[in-house]
């Protein structure tokens, strides 16, 4: 059976260095949630990916995420699709240490329906 890990919203995954990429629509969707133009919100929040191929997430001086809030995610309704992602489509070894997500066994179309339910942006 396939394993579901349900995300506990822990804020464990935001506090590690790393690089969230950034499609140019996710760019389009925090600008607007945060109020701002596309070129302010590029300026304020993300970085040049170190391969040069697009934008990332800006990270705080300790490595994590610039949108992480106490133990929330500023930016919930509308976070990345990588953000998304985790744990179920990726994850490293380092996270699976760290992660508190609970582990569910289900069945493969319930496993299916939790992974593009986890995939589809709230809008």
């Amino acid at each position: 059976m396939p394993v579901f890990l349900e995300c506990q919203r822990c804020t464990a995954c935001c506090r590690w260095p790393g690089q969230v990429k950034l499609a140019d629509a996710e760019i389009s969707r925090l600008a607007a949630f945060k109020g701002l133009s596309e070129h302010e919100f590029i300026q304020q929040f993300t970085r040049l990916r170190p391969d040069r191929r697009g934008l990332a997430l800006e990270e705080k001086p300790g490595g994590e995420c610039v949108f992480l809030d106490g133990n929330d995610c500023a930016v919930q309704p509308v976070k990345p699709q990588q953000c998304r992602d985790f744990p179920n489509l990726w994850t490293t070894p380092e996270a699976v240490e760290r992660c508190r997500a609970i582990r569910r066994e289900v069945d493969e179309s319930e496993y299916q329906r939790l992974i593009a339910k986890a995939r589809t942006l709230s809008r």
